[in-house]
């Protein structure tokens, strides 16, 4: 007897999702070995997706009803191109509803938006270990920009960098 085909729906987040998306960014955390670094709490999290100025968005991935994955971007800016862009920071489907094709319709529906808005280009980053996703990511059509390098200055670098006098050499 085969099982009925599962009900699968995409929504934008609404404030009353910040603790299941605070939960999804732990387990992605854990699935990339970063969990040291996942120090978001939902305070921070509802100010900053919906607070008077949200900084990113977020597209829940629901199935039968059951939260299932999400995927959070934000809007950059290219520059060479004169417009925006759209920037997938994190998307991840809990184990138990991969192979269901969650991911493809999230990557779908953020390609439709950038679209829809306007944007010059779509992109994201991946762990160079995470083959699974890299290979996913190829099926889409991606591509890498293997002549680019991520730089990051953050927590203590970052505060001494700020407080530093610009006119120093």
């Amino acid at each position: 007897m085969s099982r009925p085909a599962a009900t699968i729906a995409l929504r934008p987040a609404t404030a009353a999702d910040v603790p299941q998306i605070l939960a999804f960014i732990g387990e992605l955390a854990d699935y990339e070995k970063l969990a040291h670094e996942a120090v978001a709490d939902e305070a921070t999290l509802a100010a900053q997706l919906f607070g008077a100025a949200p900084a990113a968005e977020v597209v829940m991935a629901e199935v039968d009803g059951q939260p299932a994955g999400f995927a959070l971007f934000f809007h950059n800016f290219s520059t060479f191109l004169g417009k925006r862009g759209l920037y997938l920071e994190d998307l991840y489907v809990r184990p138990g509803y991969r192979g269901l094709g969650l991911g493809g319709r999230l990557m779908v529906h953020l390609a439709r938006l950038a679209v829809e808005r306007g944007c010059g280009r779509f992109e994201w980053s991946v762990l160079d270990w995470n083959t699974p996703a890299i290979d996913f990511y190829r099926q889409l059509g991606a591509v890498p920009q293997d002549e680019w390098t991520v730089q990051r200055v953050s927590g203590d670098a970052l505060a001494t960098l700020a407080a530093r006098d610009p006119d120093a050499r």
